[in-house]
């Protein structure tokens, strides 16, 4: 392993490493040598300091995202998994491909591409490639010992490609929010998630009441007025809703609630058509409608299986303009959870470089292979899911009939918690004792 340094954080032994991989997989095979343009690849080992020079099994951490890096640690409770997963494990917490200390990538990268060589770009920043880049990090540098997957969110995608492709580097598998439905494809995710997302603004409504007012007199000084934001983007109606974008997570009402507070500037902060927004509240919305570079850019084309039927064109516009009620001048004013919009790519600073390799992409259907439901059907490495009944990103619907039809699968559906459980401290207790009382990690432990 290619050690970069290594330090404490209160509670936990680092390792910091980086190694290669080719950018592009295709007739590449993990675990052998390339040639071609290589990107680095950039990994964390953590421990208990106690353990630092025991032998334990591996864990490797499926970030969630798409776009998102791995973990950083303040302490091993701070990320509530891994307070337990260190008891027990030598944990690998990867950079995915284009993110945190991997060979990163925004807009200044892309803005130098044409928009077939941007999209063909981002094409290899999908599962296809991200599931190759940990396969061959577990042969190259780790000596093909089998490890253990814990998958959140989109790592629970990664995780079924995982086992599509090489269920034979994986002992056990975990994911916590993160069963994508198999088959399936991006409008028919929003066609059940959008009704969510209704849903949750009524429910964010309710218990405050007074929102549903500051919501709407925003939205219409925006619709009327040219609004920036401390950025220079422009704060627009369609803005405005991507607040929503947090509701399937906790305590996302209470964290809206506040920048909505703090809106008017005039008298006692009360909602008032004649008062000017407050900077505080120019700069809240800006950072919470603010993203990571790749999570828009990949966002839909994360459903994208082999050779799609059809292009993806935009999947969640075309579901939303068909309900009128999340229209910019309905109210009460309907927020949007986890959807990318075409004008996103117009508005917002950020995204501008990725806007034709985009364009591109939502026409393409030429795309990497990331489910093999034959594999998944016989498949024999324990995965224990977490399945929340009220998530708002990955229906539970969709996720228990997938898991209907995965070999071996056992789900623990639960609606004691929103999306991002696992970064407490019960899920994946739970999920690793029922995994462990199960037999399932026998030769393990």
């Amino acid at each position: 392993m290619t050690l970069l340094t290594s330090y404490t954080v209160p509670g936990l032994h680092v390792e910091d490493h980086s190694t290669v991989v080719p950018l592009d997989w295709r007739d590449r095979t993990p675990g052998e040598g390339f040639t071609g343009e290589r990107l680095s690849l950039f990994y964390r080992v953590i421990c208990a300091p106690e353990h630092v020079h025991d032998d334990l099994p591996l864990l490797v951490f499926l970030q969630g995202g798409p776009g998102g890096a791995g973990p950083r640690p303040l302490d091993p409770s701070s990320d509530g998994w891994i307070a337990e997963a260190v008891r027990h494990f030598r944990i690998v917490l990867p950079d995915q491909r284009g993110t945190g200390r991997s060979s990163h990538v925004d807009g200044r990268v892309v803005a130098q591409m044409t928009g077939a060589e941007g999209s063909d770009y981002l094409k290899r920043f999908l599962a296809d490639s991200i599931v190759r880049d940990f396969e061959h990090l577990r042969l190259t540098e780790f000596g093909g010992a089998k490890w253990t997957t814990l998958g959140q969110s989109y790592g629970g995608f990664l995780t079924l490609t995982y086992l599509s492709l090489f269920p034979e580097g994986i002992v056990a598998s975990f994911t916590t929010g993160g069963i994508p439905h198999v088959p399936g494809n991006a409008r028919e995710l929003y066609e059940h998630t959008f009704p969510k997302m209704e849903t949750k603004t009524k429910a964010f409504y309710e218990r405050y009441p007074e929102d549903a007012e500051r919501l709407a007199i925003i939205a219409d000084r925006v619709a009327n007025e040219s609004t920036t934001l401390p950025n220079g983007d422009p704060l627009t109606v369609e803005r405005l809703q991507t607040l929503g974008s947090s509701f399937g997570m906790k305590p996302s009402f209470e964290r809206v609630h506040w920048i909505l507070d703090g809106a008017f500037a005039a008298g006692d902060g009360s909602a008032s058509e004649s008062s000017r927004l407050t900077d505080r509240f120019l700069f809240d919305v800006m950072t919470a409608t603010d993203s990571h570079p790749l999570y828009w850019p990949l966002q839909e084309f994360i459903y994208a299986n082999g050779e799609l039927d059809e292009p993806i064109d935009w999947a969640a516009a075309h579901v939303c303009a068909a309900m009128p009620q999340f229209a910019t001048d309905s109210r009460p004013l309907m927020l949007t959870g986890e959807a990318v919009f075409p004008w996103m790519f117009s508005q917002e600073r950020a995204l501008l470089p990725f806007k034709s390799a985009v364009d591109q992409m939502m026409q393409s259907t030429d795309f990497g292979v990331i489910y093999r439901p034959d594999v998944l059907g016989r498949n024999e490495v324990p995965l224990q899911a977490a399945v929340y009944y009220d998530d708002m990103y990955v229906p539970s619907e969709l996720s228990l009939d997938t898991l209907s039809r995965i070999g071996n699968s056992h789900a623990w559906v639960t609606n004691e918690f929103e999306h991002d459980g696992v970064h407490g401290d019960v899920v994946f207790r739970h999920l690793f004792d029922e995994a462990l009382n199960r037999g399932d990690l026998a030769g393990l432990f």
